[in-house]
């Protein structure tokens, strides 16, 4: 029903081309207090659980940054004077640090991850529900897999940014503070000795960045080319093997995977590199420390013990800094995905049910379109000045060329779209005035390629209504024919279908398709090229369905077959968005008119496959 809007979703882009992979890893503000606020209101719930992964994030911290100065303690207070009763409490109080330390880490492990998991469920289900109510103008302009790394990437993004980045990055602040503290505290001289170190770190730090960032972009562009070629060989395979393109495929998926393999190089030569950087300059520091602190030592300005403390506090310094260094990176990831996300949240659905709507009661059926015009693109108009009244069970089918118009004028009855001029009432009750779910409800549509989801044969049927019985599900199967063959699957009714229900055929998809139809008992009725794809014979199965489905009901059908055209009471000729030809089959070929050049195009030589629509 929707082939119409092709174009639109072309011209007007929302999140963008799937395609385009940098767009994906876009890096934004390290810190962006939109997005921050917006997101402590999922963490709201969880405050509990962020309280007590902040104290255990305290006393992991605390007693970390401890543990060297009890060591110099035990030097200089105990040791040096052979005091072993002392010692016992030095043991004591690194038992003590050791289970803070412990426990600490335990809790905020455990209160960061509830945390994030809860972000993640409580996101993505506001995602998933706000997606149910976008309107299908928001599918045309944007792609699938765009929608889904909204979904499943940005919020893991966020995700691991609450879980470990915001505690990571305040504990290694906290350390640092604390180191810095102790090395203060401990000698003032040759605190500042070795704090001077600290530029030139975060000078080789911040060069690596700037370079590194690139590569591990090119990284993630690459993988992202591999998965994508991944994807769209294994979905065409069978094309592919139809025309012998196994080997031009893989020389391309060679390439692809070449490109994948050189980023990965780069950026472990890059890793390789700052590592050892960064191991020599700690190494300078300590060496630094040792030569001023030893000096100091020997002339008896501080205990070995403060000496010994300095170097494990230096080891323990150049940690932080590096972890904070790779978070940079990951906040600024994370901010870019939340705008997107909220973005996509922030996006209002662009057709919503009046203030003051009203539940459409029991029709009959009736149709009118009056003065209707329609665009996709404004000023592009698809539709000019329909008007048509279809009787309470009347069969209409919609006949003409490609792109005239006839799925997006059976798309505004449903209201799937807005009209951009002009009235379309259901039954005197002008569907701008009544509720989408009400008007719906009293709809049946069934496509030219059935969408069947993930269950049982009986759980599709039942999709449309799921308090229908069992028996109620048997009943609308045997009307449509579908009982026959469902009943020699392996377990009937129980049985799983597979993905979209390709282990079933297409003629079979469609009968399971209109059964759910059936079984929905909708006033208004929509077939959209229902018997395009299948053959003859399930053709036949359909049609002859069909007899009994559109019996009392008002029927709207987009079609080429020649027994679906015959049968419909009235035929409504399309062409360039005008009605051009109504009337019956016979009338319309005596009046010789766009209708009876079709007919001679398409059927003189006994042709039922449809055109191109």
């Amino acid at each position: 029903m929707l082939h119409g809007a092709a174009a639109y979703g072309h011209m007007h882009g929302e999140l963008g081309r799937s395609t385009d992979l940098s767009d994906e890893e876009v890096f934004g503000k390290v810190y962006d207090h939109t997005v921050v606020t917006r997101l402590a209101r999922y963490v709201g719930p969880y405050k509990r659980q962020l309280i007590l992964g902040v104290v255990g994030m305290i006393g992991f911290t605390a007693s970390s940054v401890a543990m060297p100065w009890l060591v110099s303690l035990a030097i200089d207070g105990f040791i040096s004077k052979g005091d072993l009763g002392g010692l016992t409490i030095i043991l004591a109080a690194f038992v003590a640090s050791g289970l803070v330390n412990w426990g600490g880490q335990y809790l905020q492990l455990i209160c960061m991850a509830r945390v994030g998991l809860g972000v993640l469920f409580n996101l993505r289900t506001s995602m998933f529900r706000h997606l149910q109510k976008l309107s299908l103008s928001f599918y045309d302009r944007n792609e699938v897999g765009r929608i889904m790394s909204r979904v499943q990437n940005d919020i893991q993004a966020l995700r691991e940014m609450v879980t470990s980045g915001i505690i990571v990055i305040a504990g290694d602040l906290l350390t640092l503070v604390g180191i810095i503290f102790m090395l203060l505290y401990m000698d003032l001289r040759l605190a500042a000795i070795t704090l001077a170190i600290i530029p030139l770190l975060v000078g080789v730090m911040a060069f690596w960045q700037a370079r590194a960032r690139g590569t591990f972009m090119r990284v993630r562009q690459a993988i992202s080319a591999v998965n994508a070629g991944l994807q769209e060989n294994i979905s065409g395979v069978r094309v592919i093997q139809s025309l012998s393109r196994e080997d031009i495929n893989v020389e391309r998926f060679d390439a692809l995977n070449e490109a994948h393999l050189d980023a990965n190089l780069q950026a472990g030569r890059l890793s390789a590199v700052i590592m050892p950087v960064v191991e020599l300059v700690v190494g300078g520091a300590i060496a630094v420390v040792i030569i001023f602190g030893g000096s100091q030592v020997i002339a008896g300005e501080i205990g070995l013990g403060v000496l010994v403390g300095f170097v494990l506090y230096v080891q323990r310094f150049f940690e932080p800094v590096r972890r904070l260094s790779q978070q940079y990176t990951q906040l600024q990831r994370a901010m870019a995905g939340g705008q997107r996300i909220f973005e996509l949240l922030d996006t209002k659905p662009e057709i919503v049910d009046a203030p003051d709507a009203i539940e459409l009661p029991p029709i009959k059926g009736e149709i009118r379109f009056d003065h209707v015009h329609f665009e996709y693109v404004t000023g592009v108009e698809v539709l000019h000045d329909i008007n048509l009244q279809v009787r309470p069970g009347e069969t209409v089918a919609l006949v003409g060329p490609t792109g005239v118009g006839k799925s997006t004028l059976v798309s505004l009855v449903g209201r799937f779209y807005e009209i951009t001029e002009g009235t379309l009432s259901v039954d005197g009750f002008n569907i701008r005035s009544v509720t989408q779910e009400s008007l719906r409800r009293q709809m049946g549509v069934v496509l030219q390629d059935p969408f069947l989801f993930s269950g049982t044969v009986k759980e599709n049927i039942r999709y449309g209504r799921a308090d229908a019985t069992d028996d109620e599900i048997i009943e609308a199967a045997k009307v449509v024919g579908a009982d026959h063959f469902i009943q020699r699957l392996e377990k009937g009714y129980d049985t799983e279908l597979q993905e979209r229900g390709s282990n079933l055929s297409v003629g079979q998809r469609q009968l399971l398709s209109l059964a759910r139809a059936v079984l929905a008992a909708p006033r208004i009725l929509v077939l959209d090229e229902a018997t395009a794809n299948v053959d003859t014979q399930t053709e036949v199965l359909i049609q002859r369905a069909l007899h009994k489905v559109l019996k009392g009901r008002t029927s709207l059908v987009i079609a080429h077959r020649l027994s679906t055209i015959r049968d419909a009471d009235r035929l409504v000729v399309l062409d360039e968005g005008k009605i051009v030809e109504t009337g019956t089959h016979g009338e319309l070929l005596k009046k010789g008119g766009l209708y009876a050049h079709l007919h001679a195009v398409t059927y003189a030589s006994g042709q039922t496959q449809p055109p191109s629509r």
